[in-house]
């Protein structure tokens, strides 16, 4: 065993809330990938007869105003959500990181213009901002991809621009140049990967960002169309019979997302004290 899956280990044994963060996340991932094999019924599938019902031996999660099965639509827009969150922070970590990489490393005129670019992106509240790329760009999945890049992408930029910043002027970073490295493999080989750890904190914490952004895209009408089961649909669908006591339609799409963001956010935090070397002393 590694020293760093040692001290792993030792931090989560430390912590167990950090501990049932990561094992309920494992398990969100699991069920929404297993969604097609385990799905009792079709998430699209109208049976008006069974609108409405209630939590039941049948529908354990009752069913919608259209008779479709709560728990099937839970599981598959579990798919979608994480789907939309990781090609999205995926995407804005790459790119980002190789911009703010690369004008930490040369500074000067580029770093100033890049720097003012991601000042006036932070400016704008993030969510008003993804609204307007996906009502620009119309509301398909790909676009609610794109916007939610996006707006993630200036905490990588300059994330990476100040930690690469620090340490472009340290000794191995010198002695990697002094042997004929240019300066391309200086910044992907030798600088990135030592910032990329510190990285996955913000990583875990913008997926569940992202999440909550797609599904706030949905529930104003901007994100994933009907009848695509996803948490944000099913929660503005079943708030309009929230007065008339139907309370399920809307509680375990909300638990669902609440649990999932929870789970990103506490992950975050276990990420940062095991990747923190002043932690293993």
């Amino acid at each position: 065993m590694s020293a760093t899956t040692r001290h792993a280990v030792f931090v989560l044994r430390g912590n167990p809330v950090t501990a049932l963060a990561a094992a309920g996340l494992v398990a969100v991932v699991v069920l929404a990938l297993a969604a097609p094999w385990i799905s009792p019924y079709d998430p699209v599938a109208s049976d008006v007869a069974q609108a409405l019902q209630p939590p039941s031996a049948a529908h354990w999660c009752g069913t919608d105003q259209l008779g479709r099965d709560i728990l099937s639509r839970l599981l598959w827009a579990a798919r979608l959500d994480l789907l939309i969150a990781v090609v999205a922070v995926g995407l804005s970590f790459v790119i980002g990181a190789m911009i703010g990489g690369f004008c930490g490393y040369k500074g000067g005129r580029l770093d100033r213009w890049v720097g003012r670019i991601v000042d006036v992106l932070m400016a704008f509240p993030l969510f008003v901002l993804a609204m307007a790329l996906v009502a620009a760009l119309g509301n398909r999945m790909e676009n609610i991809i794109i916007a939610t890049a996006v707006i993630n992408l200036p905490f990588y930029t300059r994330f990476a621009r100040a930690e690469v910043n620090v340490r472009r002027n340290a000794g191995w970073v010198e002695a990697a140049r002094a042997s004929g490295e240019g300066h391309f493999a200086v910044v992907m080989r030798f600088l990135l990967p030592n910032v990329l750890p510190a990285m996955a904190v913000q990583i875990s914490l913008n997926l569940g960002w992202a999440i909550l952004n797609a599904a706030g895209l949905s529930f104003i009408g901007l994100g994933v169309t009907a009848p695509t089961p996803e948490w944000g649909i099913m929660v503005a669908e079943g708030a309009r019979f929230i007065t008339t006591g139907k309370w399920w339609l809307v509680a375990y799409p909300g638990l669902a997302l609440m649990l999932t963001v929870l789970f990103f956010n506490l992950l975050g935090d276990g990420l940062r004290d095991i990747l923190d070397p002043r932690m293993r002393t």
